[in-house]
């Protein structure tokens, strides 16, 4: 074997010790440093036992009245002992099934989560322990990025080394959010069942512990069929963990969700309060809006809005009295709340002798979309369900308006002469034949559209849409601002496709704001603590039918109002125009209208889909309340004519023939028509010198 010299040895051990003690002393720097960037600004640990003071939110109209204010409930911080323990198990198995086996950190939570994440690109898949989202919620930011979960993981692990198990799981629950206004499980609690917390049932319980993954969203309050779907996989949950039994299981599911009364009745506009506050939550988050003290000024016209809950309470204390002497409605019973197991499980004969009528009302600035009025049921206190926004309704006739605007645009005139006339279409429903029928159950013979939508005759209605194809007139309405799904059948046009009252009343304003389409907002600023804009409406406007079109859609539906279905409308002696709309056996009943500058839509029904009784037509339930609305919103502005673009003109026409007409003509109406397409013959009797006989 061949010897080196020592010096020679010497200088390779040189080498040696600079390639291995050089790197590893870089790597250790950028360990510390990486440890120090990552601990530098961490809070102290003690700041878990104190609160930081909270401000209050509060909601102003357009007009400056205080409309509510939004804070947390009085948090009253309990002992675990005093915690249901069908809530703690409840959280655990949500939140962290591991909780009493790890350290701080699931490792294993992690990789499931980080793979989840890759594959779809983003922070998809949550993985935070119980006491990293304590961390979170007292020390970080709720924003998503790698060195938050590392500052996350480092806090937890450090809550863990300081606290016991039961200690972090106190801590928890008394400072986590749970939606309106909620802070801790005590609060909860008593919000949404007026009991401690300690006297939670396991439904009860199942039904809290699904909340805080998204409190606005899960909220009964909010939306009680997703909160019940969501309470069923936490009772799920917890039978995976053996910590319930399948018959608790089974008997927690089947439990009816009774909720506790709302004390608070110092909020004005309810129903738009409600929508607001969920708006806030999802722009902000529950944290900021509850405890930050923002103040937010809305859209709502406060005066229009008295004129509103008057005008439905009016309305519906008219309704109830018809109902009752027909028998359908029994006097002194209580209603039963929207979707609640006791409705659902009602036969529909013996429903309608127990549930009061319901009504809603939105009221939007045609310009801008703004939300100027919106009653969204009968008493917020008896149930919160939003109708205006929230309840899926068939709007009946009142759809028929959009079909029309459509073949208006593609070169239909009001004057276009369509029989109306008994008709089978082959194979319409599912293999089947469909005659459709008129309301009446009369036929009118040939007729103009124009005559045919006022009096709102169906099988013409039927025919047009034949004419245009219903997945055409399908794309056309999503145009217009409906966002609900559509049925592109031919009974589209007869209003059998569910929609919201919100979106069909916008997808008016189209017509009154010539042809452009406003997305309803109901939030106009919002300002921080300090008083400075943290956020500020920009209105969505979008060209959805030429100014042409609108016109005569306009023109169309004032027709509607001067001599058709909606004609009581009248005696406001005002330009309006609008549609009234009826379901099968009377179920639903809409009227939907608007001037220059207001448009409101009105929907009376029964929450469970019986009839309102006989007659009960948009014109008798809906029209009245919009007319005591309209009324009095209008009352006191300039009067104005809609607009008419240069792209049309004005004729008179015989409203039978759809020929021109002279002045002296018993049937001649003035009537909108695109330049060029206006008729150059004239009627019958002109040519045979009957005009003014």
């Amino acid at each position: 074997m061949k010897k080196y010299p020592a010096t020679t040895l010497r200088k390779h051990r040189r080498y040696i010790i600079f390639i291995i003690f050089v790197p590893a002393a870089v790597i250790s720097g950028a360990l510390a440093g990486f440890f120090l960037a990552l601990t530098r600004d961490l809070p102290e640990i003690r700041a878990l036992d104190t609160f930081k003071p909270e401000a209050v939110t509060r909601i102003y109209s357009a007009d400056k009245v205080l409309l509510a204010e939004l804070f947390t409930q009085k948090r009253v911080p309990v002992p675990l002992h005093m915690i249901s323990d069908y809530l703690k198990q409840a959280i655990i198995a949500t939140e962290d099934r591991h909780f009493y086996k790890h350290t701080g950190v699931d490792l294993k939570g992690i990789l499931r989560a980080i793979i989840r994440d890759i594959r779809a690109g983003a922070f998809v898949q949550g993985a935070s322990t119980i006491s990293q989202q304590l961390a979170r919620t007292l020390f970080l930011s709720p924003h998503k990025n790698i060195m938050r979960k590392l500052k996350e993981a480092f806090l937890a692990l450090q809550i863990e080394r300081r606290y016991t198990k039961d200690e972090i799981l106190e801590l928890y629950l008394n400072q986590i959010y749970f939606g309106s206004g909620a802070y801790g499980v005590e609060a909860a609690a008593s919000t949404y069942f007026g009991k401690p917390a300690g006297e939670l049932t396991l439904a009860e319980s199942a039904l809290i512990a699904g909340m805080p993954k998204s409190p606005s969203r899960y909220s009964p309050l909010v939306n009680r069929p997703l909160a019940l779907r969501r309470r069923a996989s936490v009772l799920k949950q917890m039978a995976q963990n053996s910590m319930i039994t399948q018959n608790q299981l089974t008997e927690a599911k089947l439990s009816t969700l009774q909720l506790a009364k709302s004390e608070d009745i110092s909020i004005r506009a309810s129903y738009f309060v409600a929508y607001v506050q969920a708006l806030l939550e999802k722009k902000f988050g529950g944290d900021r809006v509850y405890r930050t003290g923002l103040t937010v000024y809305t859209t709502l016209n406060y005066k229009m809005q008295e004129f509103a809950e008057k005008a439905v309470a009016k309305g519906l204390e008219e309704l109830s009295g018809r109902m009752q002497m027909h028998g359908l409605l029994k006097p002194g019973r209580l209603p039963l709340q929207a979707g609640s197991p006791a409705m659902q499980s009602e036969v529909a004969g013996d429903a309608t002798r127990q549930e009061s009528p319901q009504a809603a009302l939105v009221s939007l600035d045609t310009r801008q979309g703004a939300i100027l009025a919106m009653v969204g049921g009968k008493d917020f206190q008896e149930s919160s369900f939003n109708r205006a926004t929230m309840a899926l309704r068939q709007p009946g006739s009142a759809f028929k308006p959009l079909v029309y605007a459509c073949a208006i645009e593609n070169g239909f005139a009001q004057n276009y002469m369509i029989w109306d006339a008994p008709v089978v279409f082959k194979g319409a429903g599912e293999g089947q034949d469909w005659t459709p029928q008129n309301f009446s159950g009369k036929f009118k013979g040939e007729m103009t559209l124009r005559q045919a939508l006022s009096v709102s005759q169906n099988i013409p209605a039927v025919k047009l849409l034949n004419k245009l194809g219903p997945s055409t007139a399908v794309q056309w309405a999503y145009r217009m601002g409906m966002e609900s799904d559509l049925e592109p059948n031919l009974s589209l046009v007869l209003g059998t496709s569910e929609v919201t009252l919100v979106e069909l009343t916008a997808s008016y304003a189209v017509f009154a704001n010539e042809g452009v389409r406003t997305r309803p907002f109901a939030i106009l600023e919002v300002l921080d603590q300090e008083g400075r804009s943290v956020w500020r409406a920009r209105p969505h406007l979008r060209t959805a039918i030429s100014p042409e079109t609108a016109a005569i859609m306009t023109d169309m539906l004032q027709a509607v109002v001067e001599v058709g279905t909606g004609k009581k409308a009248r005696c406001i002696g005002r330009p309006l125009a609008g549609k009234t709309g009826t379901t099968n056996s009377y179920r639903d009943a809409v009227f939907i209208g608007f001037s220059p500058t207001i448009v409101a839509g009105v929907w009376v029904g029964l929450d469970h889909y019986g009839t309102l009784g006989n007659k009960e037509t948009g014109a008798r339930a809906a029209l009245p309340i919009w007319i005591d609305f309209m009324n009095q919103a209008l009352a006191g502005r300039p009067y104005c004519d809609f607009p008419l673009p240069e792209g049309v003109v004005k004729v008179l026409i015989d409203s039978e023939s759809g020929l021109l007409a002279s002045e002296d003509c018993p049937n001649a109406v003035s009537v909108v028509f695109r330049k060029g397409t206006e008729p150059v013959q004239y009627c019958r009797q002109r040519e045979r010198g009957f005009g003014g006989l």
